[in-house]
């Protein structure tokens, strides 16, 4: 018997797939609901999410913490160390890095207890409703927004007004503006099931990474479904990061084999010095593109001083939405951005190929995103899926390779026992 047919015998995992489902979902199903059930506010989104990661972590303590999770639960402590030092300081209430890292923890954590037909069936899901969605609001925009209401949604909900120029019912930021990179085949940025542009641009980047590093595990007709919807995303949401991040995950999937771990860790500085070079060929570029937003990034960079590195400005955090390197810093000090950087780097397993072409693909993905946004990657409908691979490949690939790793289901030490 294939792995592939032993894989297609395992029990599914409801928890895990509402979770991963609910994730990336939640946001169109609250704007159904906005619309025609009830008006919502923005406490109901928090809420949402907070029940979403009640329930992650209420199947984690059931399940039990072992010591494969020192590494995410060492990193979840210190950054509630951070989170505390910096309010504390600041006399400010701030919990955005640590909500950040509380969904990476979960997943993580979640996706070395999953099995590989639930963490298939939950990306397929996932991918399916993204596909539907946009097919609909590519063919008739208008009944998208008869469906969802994305402008009223972010009004009731985020606070953002409805742009005055158009009453498309769009989320303002989808409706792009005159001279921005567009292959022009609709005439605003496609935002599907996630109502805003940023999101799907960022899903399109989960979805190369999923078929990266698991592409030689999936059947042809999955590969097809997967592909189609890269390709749709990107040629009607405009995202210039993403149709490059691609570009590279595809010679990638041949190279990354071939590319040492250590990488990961000199991904960032290498990243940050390319874009010092940008920013000193264009140290006046302001456009919303690809160069500007490094440039401004770079610029943001170097106004930092000491107080803000060490989280004493933590009212600024908020207003570096466009640099995430800056928003880190400020909002959880510079050893918030190294632990990040460290995690990152070293905690996916890099032994077998699928594995090193995971953690090269989502160190690119992290590191490169950090220097044109912030909030993006972190946000639970992305990065959920993300860590949730990163979980699985880093027990299951190796187990399935040969490899003697520790897995859930084989004999292991308690965390009792390795704290004793």
């Amino acid at each position: 018997m294939g792995k592939r047919d032993e894989a297609e015998k395992e029990p599914i995992d409801y928890a895990i797939l509402a979770v991963g489902v609910l994730g990336v979902t939640y946001n169109a199903i609250l704007a159904f609901i906005n619309h025609n059930i009830i008006p919502l506010a923005p406490a109901h989104v928090v809420l949402s999410e907070i029940l979403l990661l009640a329930f992650s972590f209420a199947y984690i303590l059931k399940k039990g913490l072992y010591e494969e999770d020192l590494a995410p639960l060492g990193y979840l402590l210190a950054t509630v160390f951070l989170t505390v030092f910096v309010m504390a300081i600041n006399r400010a209430g701030y919990i955005d890095h640590l909500r950040n890292v509380l969904i990476i923890f979960a997943f993580v954590v979640m996706g070395r207890w999953t099995n590989e037909r639930t963490l298939k069936l939950t990306f397929k899901l996932c991918c399916l409703a993204v596909l539907a969605a946009l097919v609909c609001e590519i063919i008739s925009t208008p009944a998208y927004v008869a469906l969802f209401h994305p402008a009223e949604y972010f009004q009731n909900t985020r606070g953002v007004p409805p742009a005055t120029y158009s009453d498309s019912g769009l989320f303002r930021g989808a409706l792009g503006f005159e001279g921005r990179f567009s292959f022009g085949l609709i005439d605003h940025r496609s935002s599907s099931i996630f109502l805003e542009q940023v999101s799907l641009a960022n899903f399109c980047g989960v979805m190369v990474i999923y078929l990266v590093s698991f592409a030689n595990r999936l059947s042809l007709f999955d590969r097809l479904i997967f592909i189609s919807t890269v390709v749709l995303i990107l040629v009607t949401n405009d995202t210039r990061t993403m149709l490059i991040f691609t570009i590279v995950s595809a010679m990638g999937y041949v190279i990354y084999p071939y590319v040492p771990k250590i990488c990961d860790f000199l991904m960032m500085p290498a990243i940050v010095l390319v874009g010092f070079v940008i920013h000193a060929f264009r140290p006046d570029a302001h456009e919303d593109d690809f160069v500007g937003r490094i440039s401004g990034t770079v610029r943001n960079i170097m106004d930092m001083d000491l107080a803000a590195t060490l989280g004493l400005e933590l009212e600024k955090a908020t207003t570096f939405v466009d640099s995430g390197y800056v928003y880190i810093t400020y909002g959880a000090t510079i050893f918030g951005l190294i632990l990040f950087w460290l995690f990152v780097s070293f905690y996916p397993a890099g032994r077998t190929p699928n594995q090193k072409r995971l953690c090269h693909a989502v160190s690119l993905f992290m590191f490169l995103n950090l220097m044109i946004g912030s909030t993006a990657i972190f946000s639970m409908k992305t990065a959920g899926l993300v860590w949730l691979l990163v979980g699985f490949l880093k027990v299951n690939e190796g187990a399935t390779a040969g490899i003697r790793v520790s897995t859930p289901q084989a004999e292991r030490n308690s965390l009792r026992s390795a704290l004793s």
